[in-house]
Formats: C-alpha cells, sequence, structure tokens
C-alpha cells in the first residue's frame, strides 16, 4: 500500500514538473512573454553548456560547491549552538530569563537586514558569508529546540528521577530524544533560510557562487544566466530538503515528523 502511494506521488510530481515547462515553453513561444524571457530550451542549454563553459573563473559545479561550503560551515556551527542554547532555554529558568528576551528581540530580524552590519565588521571575506549563513540557520534551530525542550513530558521526566535516573541521563534518555523531532523540524526549514542567506551574501562582494552567477547575470542583462542560476538554486535546495528528510527518518524512525 505504502509503495503505491509513494508510486502515485512519483508520477504526480513528474506530472505538475513537466507541465510547468510545458507552460512555460508555451508562454515563451506564443505570447508577448517571449520578449523578455527565454524558453525552457535555451535555459536549459545554457545549464549544460556551463557544466564545461566556465562562467567567469569556475564551471557552474565550482560554483555550486563554493555555496554549499559556506552554507553547510554556517549552518554546522549555527545548528551546535542553537541546540545548545535553545534546550538550555528550556529546561533552564535562569537561561531562559537571561538569553529569551535578547532572542526574541533578534529573531524577527532577516538574515538579509544584517549584510550591511557583518560587511563592516568582517569585511567581504569568506568570513561573512559563514555569519550570514549562521544567522539564517540560528533562529529556526534554536526556537525549535527551545520549543522541543519546553515540550517534554514532565511526568517521563519525574518517573525516571523517581526512579533514581540522574540528571545526566534524564537529559540524554529523556529530554534530548523527546526534543529530536522537532529539532530536525527546525533545521529543515534552518538549511533553506541558510541557503537563501548565502545566496544574499554571495550578491554582494563575491566574486564565485550561485548567488554571485544571477548577480552578473542581471548586471549583464543576461536573463537567461539569471533563470540557470534560479534553477539550480531550486535543485539543490530541492536536495538538501531530501537529504534532510532521510537523516530524520534514520534517526527519529520512531517518531517522524514532515512527512
Amino acid at each position: 500500500m505504502k509503495a503505491k502511494v509513494n508510486t502515485e506521488k512519483t508520477v504526480y510530481a513528474v506530472i505538475a514538473i513537466a507541465s510547468f515547462f510545458v507552460l512555460w515553453w508555451f508562454l515563451t513561444t506564443f505570447t508577448a512573454v517571449k520578449e523578455t524571457t527565454p524558453g525552457p530550451i535555451e535555459v536549459i542549454r545554457l545549464l549544460l553548456a556551463s557544466f564545461v563553459e566556465p562562467i567567469g573563473n569556475r564551471v557552474i559545479v565550482g560554483h555550486l560547491l563554493i555555496s554549499l561550503k559556506r552554507v553547510l560551515v554556517g549552518f554546522s556551527v549555527a545548528t551546535v549552538v542553537g541546540i545548545i542554547l535553545g534546550i538550555s532555554m528550556g529546561t533552564s529558568k535562569w537561561a531562559e530569563a537571561i538569553f529569551k528576551p535578547i532572542f526574541e528581540l533578534l529573531r524577527p530580524i532577516p538574515p538579509i537586514a544584517w549584510i550591511s552590519l557583518v560587511i563592516l565588521f568582517f569585511g567581504i571575506g569568506e568570513t561573512s558569508k559563514y555569519i550570514l549563513c549562521g544567522i539564517g540557520a540560528f533562529t529556526n534551530v534554536t526556537l525549535n529546540a527551545y520549543t522541543g525542550a519546553q515540550n517534554v513530558d514532565p511526568e517521563l521526566i519525574g518517573c525516571a528521577r523517581m526512579l533514581g535516573t540522574s540528571e545526566r541521563d534524564i537529559f540524554f534518555r529523556v529530554i534530548l530524544p523527546s526534543c529530536t523531532p522537532q529539532i530536525f523540524a527546525g533545521m529543515q526549514v534552518a538549511l533553506s533560510t541558510s541557503w537563501m542567506a548565502v545566496l544574499a551574501a554571495e550578491m554582494v562582494g563575491a566574486q564565485e557562487g550561485c548567488g554571485w552567477m544571477i548577480q552578473r547575470g542581471s548586471d549583464t542583462l543576461n536573463i537567461t544566466l539569471v533563470m540557470v542560476g534560479m534553477i539550480v538554486i531550486g535543485l539543490v535546495g530541492m536536495f538538501l530538503a531530501t537529504i534532510m528528510r532521510v537523516i530524520e527518518r534514520r534517526l527519529c524512525s520512531w517518531n517522524i515528523m514532515g512527512e
């Protein structure tokens, strides 16, 4: 039954993507849209060519790997810090009283708003891009870790203490496993926001990366290059989300979220 449902989902996804490309081709062939927007064949042709012909100093795979490195570094650091801070606020009244007001003050600020300050203090090198990616991921991971820690069933903690379980074991065997599904839900969103943040960062003061590709296409009025960058960004974002779901299913098979 499950295999049949998965097959149906795959078929519907293929039909939806094919319909999108057909509509795109129709609009750029038979309507006024063709005056400003390249068709799918032209975009796909440039996409395939970019694997062997460099855009700037690198082929498209090189730009993609640069962007992924920036995202993974910033995301990894932000995830570790966010989980520690979130669980601390969720389990300690003192930590909540100290850090939550500051977190709530900074949480609504989008990563893009930090670009000027980050560049001012850290320059336009790699460090600023790592920090912007980290800012993009930090909020969602922290918030979900905090919510997960607060929602741990107090009866489970009480029973563990009644049976003489140490505080260390309560944390690693009760609190952390209970938080894990919520944390992974936050990490999925955080990875997407981190990916968006690096693209914005690469549009300012960068010489390589997927964001730089889009900015170069915009500066040179090469809309085909802009759309190639957009397609690559979408595909990579979908791939990263899929990877996160696979990891979640492996680690949280007893309580899968996001299906």
